[in-house]
């Protein structure tokens, strides 16, 4: 017996959505468990639905496909999201990288390569889709910009507060808290708590 794989599709596009899940629903290992127009629907139903797979449109209203993607993995680390979008520009796809995505496609991609997407993602491995290749070429000298969640973070934290205070206002673990901020030193290259404060400041 092949293990069913559960998907959630977020897309604020309806026509895109129920494209993709009829799609997805010829395939006998697959099942939709959910089509949703924003991420904050998102964020709120899938705990619930518990997909094994999230397809996730980059560009929506309220709350877009980063943000939601940093916000799940935090709730839940294991969270697989393979993003969605139109653009192949390099720092939308990188930027999808940082903020936890395992795989990324375009939407004009052929419809077999969706399949093939998710089943790289279930075996833990990142899938990027052929024009997302090459935007991964490392640029040595460009210092890895902070996510939203982090520059949130960052300027609490250079207020002063302490872990547990910015914990309880993002409603996030103290650990979670340590685990951005240890993030933020690594990616800004600054190791002291004067020094992120200074950072942020400026």
């Amino acid at each position: 017996m092949t293990q069913t794989i559960s998907v959630m599709i977020v897309d604020d596009h309806p026509m895109v959505a129920e494209g993709i899940q009829s799609i997805l629903e010829s395939y006998d290992d697959i099942r939709v468990v959910g089509c949703l127009s924003n991420g904050r629907a998102a964020l709120d139903q899938f705990e619930t639905l518990n997909p094994d797979v999230i397809l996730m449109d980059l560009n929506m209203p309220d709350i877009g496909g980063l943000s939601a993607t940093e916000i799940m993995l935090e709730r839940r680390p294991d969270t697989r999201i393979v993003i969605l979008s139109m653009h192949d520009n390099p720092e939308y796809i990188s930027s999808a990288l940082s903020h936890g995505a395992m795989g990324y496609i375009l939407k004009d991609v052929p419809t077999d390569e969706i399949k093939r997407a998710i089943d790289t993602v279930m075996r833990d491995e990142r899938y990027l889709c052929t024009g997302a290749q090459g935007s991964l070429e490392p640029k040595p000298s460009a210092r890895e910009a902070l996510t939203e969640r982090e520059q949130t973070i960052l300027l609490q934290l250079a207020q002063g507060k302490s872990n547990k205070e910015v914990a309880l206002s993002l409603d996030i673990s103290v650990r979670t808290v340590e685990t951005h901020r240890k993030n933020i030193k690594a990616k800004l290259g600054i190791s002291s708590t004067a020094g992120l404060t200074r950072y942020a400041m400026e």
